[in-house]
């Protein structure tokens, strides 16, 4: 009998404790998480904060170890570094014509801000790779000078503002990044341009007031608190323009992009310049990741960990909304695995066996703005992150696609019995194998490997918290039942989880999670991560 099936045979202590984690309970927890009172847990919120305390309280009532701060809090907290910009006293004037700072032009990063005046070269989508002969910067000078650039190509995420052309995958981004390929930005900064303006695509224009919530006001990022706060060292700026700035830009000039027609590279009228005047000041919020042991039975293998997480956090309030509803609750995402997380801890403190090896959870915050939690914990792990065996991931599985649902926006999103399993063969073999031998040994549901591609252009693989801990050198599974109609919208309620298929996939990645606590050694690392998942 292999290990697999000795973990799951129907009277083992971890088929029992699997057996646990039921539907009903996992919609008892999802409702408190994501109902209105947690005001979408946003990064950062009371109603993140709130949540927090919520899966705290359960963790000491059911005697979890605190594994934040020194050991004493379930609580890592994090420092939110946040550059504010004064938009009453911002200008931003081209053409003679002024426009709102926040409402039609916005900082995406960088820093290189304070009074600017730099004429404006449009250079494609911005995208130079040589190993496709593509440069759209041939003939031009930047030097000195914002670059614009305009793509309709599909945008995944905010990190993904200039997507690769088409015909243009990760594989083909070969050599030294600056010099054999770079995007608008990496260029910008190489070659001592002004900025960069990102112009409105159709996706663009369509999602504005989202663009304005999340890029009017500031931009925030987690650093380790330390020194006095002070501007920090200065980057060429990306900006976002609304179609009244575009069209500002290219008023009276004899090449127009923002009609698709011209692809190449031009340098506008040289008195038409961008002029702008923003002041940045630097503050600080806080949020918090939540981090909890269970200590495991073996008295040399408890000494490592395999660790399980989820992102507790979501968008938050949507004030410009267009529906009536403005807090988007995120059950799927991930109000789904942090209960399937939670109701995890549960299980393992119910049960009357303990695995070998220890087991650390981790509820990461700010994920939906760009992997916060899970980046800042691996650079300042509160546990020995060498310790950590694998890190199991769980994101948004808790929606099924019916057989007769024709609706287009949920053709990818899986079945009752099926979810998409990303990344358990791309560092470990062994991790592949335990992965698939506690399935066939268990519930049999079917593992999609649709999106186990480095060459996935929806770009999965980056998009959500074990991405951190593969490029720390940790192997991953992740977890994911498809994106759906509801996907970053209003409508992501609790009541429409399949809480019958998210009690099957939490079992089941429990079960995992106990096969690997109990192997003799741990995963070897036996695989190198395709160079295209190592840069986001």
């Amino acid at each position: 009998m292999t290990l697999a099936q000795t973990v799951a045979r129907p009277n083992s202590p971890a088929r029992k404790a699997a057996n646990l984690i039921t539907a009903e309970q996992l919609k008892d927890y999802l409702y408190y998480v994501a109902s209105d009172e947690m005001e979408g847990r946003d990064t950062p919120s009371r109603g993140l904060d709130l949540t927090a305390k919520f899966i705290a309280l359960n963790l000491k009532r059911w005697g979890f170890k605190p594994a934040g701060d020194d050991g004493n809090s379930f609580f890592q907290k994090i420092a939110l570094r946040r550059d504010v910009i004064d938009a009453a006293s911002a200008t931003v004037e081209i053409g003679g014509q002024r426009f709102a700072y926040g409402e039609d032009f916005m900082r995406v990063s960088g820093n290189a801000v304070g009074a600017l005046s730099a004429p404006v070269v449009f250079a494609g989508d911005g995208w130079m790779v040589k190993s496709k002969n593509l440069n759209p910067y041939q003939g031009i000078e930047v030097k000195g000078k914002f670059i614009a650039v305009y793509s309709e190509g599909e945008i995944t995420s905010p990190q993904n503002l200039i997507p690769l052309p088409e015909g243009v995958s990760n594989s083909d981004l070969r050599g030294n990044r600056g010099t054999d390929w770079a995007d608008a930005v990496s260029y910008a900064r190489q070659n001592g341009a002004a900025g960069v303006i990102v112009l409105p695509s159709k996706f663009l224009q369509s999602n504005w007031s989202t663009v304005r919530q999340l890029f009017g006001r500031n931009r925030t990022y987690v650093e380790k608190l330390a020194a006095p706060l002070a501007v920090a060292r200065s980057s060429a700026s990306v900006f976002l323009a609304s179609p009244k700035v575009a069209e500002a830009i290219f008023n009276n000039e004899a090449q127009n992009p923002l009609n698709g027609a011209v692809k190449t590279a031009f340098d506008l009228t040289a008195d038409k310049k961008l002029n702008l005047n923003l002041a940045l000041k630097p503050e600080i919020v806080s949020t918090q990741n939540v981090v909890a042991v269970w200590e495991g039975s073996d008295p040399q293998l408890k000494n490592e960990m395999v660790a399980v997480g989820a992102h507790y956090d979501h968008v938050g309030v949507q004030p410009n909304a267009a529906g009536a509803d403005k807090i988007w609750n995120g059950a799927d995402d991930d109000g789904s695995g942090t209960v399937a997380v939670l109701a995890m801890a549960e299980a393992l403190a119910k049960s009357q066996r303990r695995p070998k090896r220890s087991i650390l959870l981790v509820w990461h915050a700010g994920e939906e703005k760009g992997l916060w939690g899970s980046e800042y914990f691996n650079k300042f792990p509160t546990v020995d992150i060498k310790k950590v065996v694998a890190q199991l991931n769980i994101d948004m599985i808790g929606r099924s696609r019916r057989a007769d649902d024709a609706n287009p926006k949920n053709k990818n999103l899986t079945g009752e019995q099926e979810v998409y399993v990303i990344g358990s063969e791309m560092m470990s073999s062994k991790l592949g194998a335990v992965t698939r031998n506690i399935n066939d040994s268990f519930l049999k549901l079917s593992y999609n490997y649709k999106y186990d591609d480095p060459k996935d252009t929806n770009r999965f693989f980056f998009r959500s918290d074990h991405f951190n801990y593969a490029i720390n050198g940790i192997p991953i599974v992740f977890w994911f039942s498809g994106v759906h109609e509801d996907y970053h919208g209003a409508d992501d309620e609790a009541e429409k989880i399949d809480y019958a298929k998210m009690e099957r996939i939490s079992r089941t990645i429990f079960l995992t999670m106990w096969e690997i606590a109990d192997l003799k050694e741990r995963p070897a690392v036996d695989k190198q991560l395709p160079k295209e998942l190592t840069e986001r």
